[in-house]
C-alpha cells in the first residue's frame, strides 16, 4: 500500500520571514499571500518559530476599548512580551515545530495535535526548510475518489498483502466508508482484513460483514 508522505501533500513555495521582520511587513506578507502564519528563519534557513495570525493580534487585544466596553485582558508575562514585540523573533511562537517530508500523514497529524498547532514547518536532515503543511493540507487524502480506495483494497490489501482472491471478498465504497462482505476460510482473518482496510488512505469507516468456513479463533477446549 502506498501512504502520503508529508512530502506529496506540503506547500514548497513557503512565504517566510526573517527574524528582523518588522510587526507592518508581518502583516503584509499575510495579507498579501492569503496565508495565516508564516515561519521565521535563521540566516541558514532554518525555522525559528512560526507567527501567526493569533500573535499578531496580541498587540490589538492589549489595547485599551475606545468604547470601555470591554476591560484589557489580563496576559502573562510572555504573552505581554508578545504583544509589545515589534519584529518576528519577538512576536513568534518558538521553537518551530518541524515535520519531514518522509512522514505519514498520521505522524504528522499527531504531532499537531499533541503541540497544538496548525502546521507544521517541513525541514530536511539539516534542518533546513523544505516546505509547510497545514490540517487542510494532510486533510486532503479524504478527496480520493471512491474508485481508487476500492482498487487499492482490492489489489494491495486482498490480493498482494493478504493473498486472497478479490472475488470472495467483496469492496464497496462509498464517500470513503468501506463496507466488506464475502466470506475467508479463517476468522482470524477478518479483523486483520479489517484493520489493513483502515489504514488506505481516504477510508472513513469500515464496517466488515465477511462470514468464514472456519472458525480457528476457537480455544481447543471449544470455549470461545
Amino acid at each position: 500500500m502506498h501512504h502520503r508522505t508529508v512530502e506529496e501533500l506540503m506547500t514548497r513555495d513557503v512565504v517566510r520571514a526573517r527574524r528582523d521582520t518588522p510587526f507592518k511587513e508581518l502583516v503584509r506578507l499575510l495579507a498579501e499571500n492569503d496565508v495565516t502564519a508564516v515561519p521565521v528563519v535563521d540566516e541558514l534557513d532554518r525555522p525559528m518559530g512560526v507567527v501567526s495570525e493569533a500573535d499578531l493580534l496580541r498587540k490589538s487585544a492589549d489595547q485599551a476599548d475606545p468604547s470601555g466596553r470591554t476591560p484589557v485582558p489580563n496576559l502573562e508575562a510572555w504573552e505581554r512580551a508578545k504583544a509589545e514585540g515589534s519584529r518576528a523573533e519577538e512576536l513568534m511562537s518558538a521553537p518551530a515545530v518541524c515535520a519531514r517530508p518522509e512522514w505519514s500523514v498520521v505522524e504528522a497529524a499527531r504531532l499537531m495535535e499533541s503541540q497544538h498547532v496548525k502546521r507544521l514547518p517541513v525541514v530536511d536532515e539539516a534542518d533546513r526548510l523544505l516546505g509547510i503543511v497545514s490540517r487542510g493540507d494532510l486533510l486532503r487524502i479524504f478527496l480520493r475518489r471512491d474508485e481508487a480506495i476500492r482498487e487499492e483494497i482490492t489489489g494491495d490489501v486482498l490480493r498482494r498483502t493478504m493473498g486472497l482472491d478479490p472475488r470472495d471478498v467483496t469492496v464497496e465504497v462509498s464517500d470513503g466508508r468501506v463496507t466488506l462482505g464475502g466470506i475467508v476460510e479463517y476468522r482470524s482473518l477478518i479483523p486483520v482484513i479489517e484493520q489493513l482496510c483502515r489504514r488506505v488512505d481516504g477510508v472513513v469507516s469500515v464496517a466488515g460483514h465477511i462470514d468464514w468456513r472456519t472458525d480457528d479463533a476457537r480455544s481447543p477446549s471449544g470455549d470461545n
